[in-house]
């Protein structure tokens, strides 16, 4: 197995990018007060993105995924904090996998 140059320039690029991302909100954000409407929204940013990740595998696997995925979206919507939502997601596809 070799390492090409340009993949691991990608890799370099792409990390630093996440990086700049998540530094670049964390300063522009802390000297803004959020509530109301734009902290509700903010809250539910977890959850939906949980959703985006998972759906294509809804789409795509067996029957034990398609179950799994539904249980981890009632947990989304339950509200559950996020790594309890994944736990819960990981447990029942686990579970339904050994099942079906």
């Amino acid at each position: 197995m070799t390492l090409h140059l340009s993949t691991l320039i990608a890799i370099i690029g792409m990390a630093l990018a996440t990086y700049a991302t998540r530094v670049a909100g964390l300063f522009l954000m802390r000297h803004v007060t959020v509530k109301g409407r734009t902290k509700a929204a903010f809250d539910a940013l977890p959850p939906a993105i949980l959703m985006a990740v998972i759906a294509p595998n809804i789409i795509a696997t067996g029957v034990a995924e398609t179950i799994a995925a539904a249980i981890t979206a009632a947990a989304a919507f339950l509200r559950l904090p996020m790594i309890v939502t994944i736990l819960v997601g990981m447990a029942s596809v686990v579970l339904l996998r050994m099942i079906f």
